[in-house]
């Protein structure tokens, strides 16, 4: 037994997924049980990714994991807003940047829709009187439009 006293030992941990993928596991399993909400209730759901204890490279590979759908838009209201769905349909990336393009928040949104891209019905509102306006425009310029409505 003496003998084996002098052979040292080393403890070697074999890589685990929460390792690998630091904190974009955690966050992939809020994902998921928010689209389970969703899917069930049709409660969306919103998650601040600014909030999230980010390690280096944890959001690259956050983002790798999430992939690109097929839709994609771009809003400059304020600053450029980047918003694109990921592989996962209903699960969507919204990237703020204020005038200057420096991020000033990243969200991901489960819902059908980013509410950022719904139409506000005061906003609808309006636009229903710029085109009564618009119309009015048109009949008052040419007699024979009215006809044609």
């Amino acid at each position: 037994m003496a003998e084996l006293a002098g052979i040292p030992i080393h403890i070697e941990q074999p890589e685990t997924e929460p390792q690998q993928y630091g904190n974009a596991l955690p966050i992939l399993n809020e994902i998921r049980h928010a689209l389970e909400r969703f899917a069930q209730s049709a409660e969306p759901t919103r998650i601040d990714l600014a909030a999230m204890p980010f390690g280096p490279g944890d959001e690259a590979r956050l983002m790798a994991l999430l992939g690109r759908g097929e839709v994609e838009a771009t809003i400059d209201a304020l600053g450029p807003t980047r918003v694109w769905e990921t592989r996962f349909p209903g699960v969507w990336i919204l990237d703020y940047a204020n005038v200057d393009g420096e991020r000033i928040a990243l969200q991901i949104e489960v819902d059908e829709i980013p509410q950022m891209l719904r139409t506000q019905r005061a906003d609808m509102t309006d636009s229903l009187a710029a085109l009564d306006a618009a119309l009015a425009s048109v009949n008052a310029a040419d007699p024979a439009a009215e006809s044609r409505h």
